[in-house]
């Protein structure tokens, strides 16, 4: 998968697992954040989102809270997290 494969099926995930009905994928910016000022979601998106990433990437996030939030940011670093992963993945 490509950096804009990822990238552009990880913002399919967060519009489709969070029912984001007023947003299309197009309309997430890869770099904007994802919680707070950004997009605005919150911490009941965050674990929704964290499952719908592991069932459609098959990564694990650590249970370091900084660590998630700063993997959760943006498309970006999600996509970054993902690609690190997948390097390490031996298949």
């Amino acid at each position: 998968m490509t950096r804009e494969e990822i990238e552009s099926k990880l913002k399919d995930v967060i519009v489709s697992s969070l029912d984001l009905e007023d947003l299309t994928a197009a309309d997430i910016a890869t770099d904007a954040p994802l919680f707070g000022e950004g997009l605005g979601l919150d911490s009941i998106d965050a674990l929704e989102l964290g499952m719908a990433v592991k069932k459609t990437f098959g990564v694990t996030f650590a249970s370091d809270p900084a660590e998630n939030k700063k993997i959760f940011y943006s498309v970006k670093t999600l996509a970054d997290f993902i690609e690190q992963q997948k390097k390490g993945d031996p298949s």
